[in-house]
């Protein structure tokens, strides 16, 4: 599981990696401190979220709780003492602190329970858990995903969880579990802004101890992410976090070449190249155009805050991108390689 793990996120891939119903986690290291700079937002876990209102915050949000680990003893692995980042949920009384899931190995001779009236939900009571709160559920099986789902390294008929459980987001809008709105967080998670809002960053700053007081670290080397919701959302089946690569927001890439245009309404516009990510800052409230060197419209787009775009999708060679603000225009020229 760790190769493929690695062969979906490592470096620059972004691939996918799904962590599956709450507590399911994954455990990652940066090759270099991620520095805790106050004021600003320190690193970025890159999720597959999206709106379908901004405004309303409605979308497809599958938030993860993030834990950060500095080390301090200096071998190399996370065994030092993780901290919580304490998001916008943190301190709500709907938040569950300390809970606790068990999860029940399935009888290989079970006999399926599928559902009639989504028949890709082959086995609606695939692997049992139990909880704390004394609720219990099952997390069910879908024709879509045949692996196993318990994991098979463990050899134990349970096994369990223990952190913050979320209050759930999920709505369903048709009332038969075909048309569920996942509500966003404010933020503070993974998997719960779409990657380019600036309310997917994350601040080493809000970290805290296991009685909710804040630490102050002068940064981390070692992050864990775990599906923070219980929750079940119909022909969606469990809410899963998932994570497509991190990223150090200190780390800037190559600044962009700027063309001799007048610059009075960008006093402190930055744009640059990095991680395959073209970057803009300080250009609130600017259309931006690229073309390539034929003239060809490549990309439009507004810029309301902070933003930043892919571009593994760009061929390399030299692009030129047209800002736009009121009546001023800035002009870059971009080299992707």
């Amino acid at each position: 599981m760790i190769q493929k793990v690695e062969e979906a996120i490592l470096g620059e891939k972004k691939g996918l990696v799904t962590l599956g119903a709450y507590g399911g986690y994954m455990v990652f290291g940066f090759d270099h401190l991620v520095e805790n700079i106050s004021g600003k937002y320190d690193f970025k876990i890159w999720g597959n979220a999206y709106y379908y209102n901004e405004v309303l915050g409605t979308g497809a949000s599958e938030p993860g709780i993030v834990m950060v680990s500095y080390d301090s003893n200096g071998n190399g692995i996370p065994d030092d003492i993780w901290y919580e980042l304490a998001g916008s949920e943190y301190h709500k009384p709907q938040t569950i602190k300390n809970y606790e899931i068990v999860y029940y190995k399935p009888d290989p001779d079970k006999i399926p329970t599928p559902d009639p009236n989504f028949p890709f939900l082959i086995d609606t009571s695939y692997i049992k858990w139990t909880d704390n709160m004394e609720n219990t559920g099952y997390v069910a099986k879908n024709a879509y995903h045949p692996q196993h789902y318990f994991p098979l390294w463990i050899d134990t008929e349970t096994f369990n969880y223990a952190g913050t459980k979320l209050a759930n987001n999920g709505v369903d809008n048709s009332g038969d579990g075909q048309n569920y709105t996942q509500y966003v967080y404010s933020w503070g998670y993974v998997d719960n802004h779409p990657n380019e809002n600036i309310r997917s960053n994350l601040d080493i700053g809000w970290a805290v101890d296991e009685q909710g007081n804040k630490v102050n670290l002068p940064g981390i080397h070692f992050v864990k992410v775990y599906t923070g919701v219980n929750q079940y959302c119909g022909w969606l089946g469990e809410t899963s976090t998932e994570i497509m690569g991190a990223e150090d927001l200190h780390i800037q890439g190559i600044e962009i070449d700027v063309l001799g245009m007048k610059q009075e309404p960008f006093p402190n516009a930055k744009v640059y190249y990095a991680n395959e990510n073209l970057y803009f800052e300080n250009l609130n409230e600017c259309t931006c155009t690229i073309f390539n060197t034929n003239g060809q419209m490549i990309n439009n787009f507004y810029i309301s805050e902070t933003y930043y775009i892919f571009t593994t999708n760009f061929i390399q060679g030299v692009y030129i991108l047209k800002v736009q603000k009121q009546n001023e225009t800035k002009i870059y020229k971009i080299i992707i390689n």
